[in-house]
């Protein structure tokens, strides 16, 4: 049986530590028991990137602003689907995960870190969401585990309706905000519609193929005239028992 083999360990600032597990070819990001992100699954996080990039396509000079730099398969995505005069800011909160991309998982980031259209910013990227203004043409979320926070409690200021305002803020009129999760949350749904998003959910596999598990991301449209994001009458239950269709 291969072993599994500690590589490093990095703290997360406001408590918990992540560990870079190598096992044979594959890579684990953890913390604690959970697996954050391997390199076994990276199909959802390419199709958070895919996504955007096509809806936002025919925009000269895109900027695009990728909170969580992971394993690094949402920017290559990026990369890959944008021309030449786009530009990409990776926000990335642990130090140690930037080292690991250009130290043992070199080989895995395929030299991304090095591509002239991308910037590294080392910081907390509910901050930088906070201090933009119309400057992204979309905003590409992959932190911790989606809405439902594991890593930091203070992730969920990036996705209660305060969070979802900053981040609509920071989107140029018609930008996209594409966040990924693990799970469904149909709260968090309402939340990006209370905050005036015009919605739509994804669900994707977590793998390339047609099995295994499934992740969720949504696709949250700032309407240039905020067409998108009006709230429409909720129509009512017909029956006790019975949930309104979304």
């Amino acid at each position: 049986m291969i072993p599994r083999v500690l590589i490093d360990s990095a703290a997360v600032p406001g408590g918990g530590e992540l560990k870079l597990i190598r096992r044979g070819d594959d890579f684990w990001i953890m913390l604690g028991a959970n697996a954050l992100m391997s390199t076994r699954q990276r199909g959802s996080e390419e199709a958070l990137a895919t996504l955007a990039c096509k809806r936002i396509a025919g925009r000269a000079g895109p900027k695009l602003l990728i909170g969580g730099l992971g394993m690094g398969f949402t920017l290559r995505a990026a990369l890959g689907a944008l021309g030449r005069d786009a530009r990409i800011e990776v926000s990335e909160l642990v130090p140690a995960i930037v080292e690991w991309a250009r130290g043992p998982m070199a080989h895995v980031h395929g030299g991304s870190l090095d591509d002239p259209r991308v910037r590294v910013i080392e910081s907390d990227v509910g901050d930088l969401i906070a201090a933009a203004r119309s400057s992204y043409d979309s905003i590409l979320l992959d932190v911790d585990n989606g809405p439902d926070a594991l890593s930091r409690d203070t992730n969920d200021r990036l996705y209660d309706v305060a969070g979802l305002g900053r981040a609509k803020a920071a989107l140029k009129p018609g930008g996209l905000l594409a966040i990924w999760s693990a799970a469904p949350d149909p709260a968090f749904t309402r939340r990006l519609r209370e905050a005036r998003f015009g919605v739509e959910e994804v669900t994707v596999r977590a793998h390339d193929g047609r099995k295994g598990a499934k992740h969720v991301i949504w696709l949250a449209t700032a309407a240039a005239g905020g067409e998108a994001g009006r709230r429409s009458p909720r129509p009512r239950p017909s029956g006790p028992g019975q949930e309104e269709r979304r």
